[in-house]
């Protein structure tokens, strides 16, 4: 049955404690912090139920006028398999407009997305856990200064396809990034934040893997125990090493695109590691 009686309305800051809450029902370890940074970037709805209880979320990120993701898709458990997933789908394309979008599914939720039009694209595979060992940073690596985010900027266009300039404004001033230094220029970057259990490294832009490691060693020094998370393509080659790091393959989801993306080649610079699987 469709879930009619559920009421629609904008996601505002009142729904966070709610949403919070939500996630925390679907086993996600997103703290109210990560839901206020969605939220900053975001357009979105929650479903009400007739008492007012949230019982549903949907964000859209617009990345300038032409791409955007889809994310933070949650329903209530007590209200699942009655068309408020669908509902709260529609209503995300709608606020998208014609921008193309993407998504990270799990195997639940392909259905449902591939009846809205999308399609497979690739595979993310989350990483985690407490780093086991020091990793040494790169000489050629620094701290990102704020005259290197416009070739941040630049070099997140070139690898993301779209303009992420906000994503990469907000992550700089709740986090850090970490730069790639060659002839003068950054060459490469990894951005850091807290984010859930412990720190979230990404995005992580480089020409190759051997940057792409140094990079991510750099976002690494000095937190031997902490708990980290990378979420990175499934072919971009660092899985051994990251595991190696103490950081475990535990799960991950499915990329999807609307429409399908034509171009399947890698591009260069590339995106080793993903901001989230919310932001892409």
């Amino acid at each position: 049955m469709m879930s009619d009686a559920a009421s629609l309305v904008a996601f505002s800051g009142d729904h966070l404690e709610a949403a919070t809450q939500l996630s925390q029902q679907a086993d996600w370890p997103h703290r109210r912090e990560d839901w206020q940074m969605a939220l900053a970037l975001s357009k979105g709805c929650v479903a009400l139920a007739a008492d007012g209880r949230v019982i549903g979320t949907v964000l859209m990120t617009p990345y300038g006028d032409d791409a955007g993701t889809i994310n933070m898709v949650i329903v209530d458990a007590a209200e699942r398999g009655r068309g408020l997933g669908r509902r709260l789908m529609q209503q995300a394309t709608t606020l998208a407009g014609g921008r193309r979008l993407q998504l990270v599914a799990t195997e639940d939720g392909l259905p449902l997305y591939e009846k809205l039009g999308f399609r497979r694209h690739g595979e993310i595979a989350q990483h985690q856990g407490h780093l086991a060992e020091a990793v040494a940073p790169h000489e050629a690596m620094r701290a990102a200064t704020p005259a290197d985010i416009a070739v941040i900027i630049a070099l997140d266009i070139a690898a993301f396809g779209a303009d992420r300039r906000e994503l990469i404004a907000h992550i700089a001033s709740v986090g850090a990034f970490a730069v790639l230094e060659r002839q003068g220029r950054a060459a490469g970057f990894a951005g850091q934040r807290r984010f859930g259990r412990g720190l979230v490294i990404g995005p992580v832009v480089a020409f190759n893997i051997d940057d792409a490691k140094a990079l991510i060693a750099q976002c690494l020094a000095g937190r031997v125990g902490e708990f980290i998370r990378v979420d990175t393509g499934i072919d971009s080659g660092l899985a051994p090493w990251l595991t190696s790091l103490g950081l475990d393959h535990v799960g991950g989801g499915i990329v999807m695109h609307r429409p399908a993306a034509a171009d399947t080649r890698r591009r260069s610079p590339t995106l080793f590691a993903l901001a989230s699987q919310a932001f892409g």
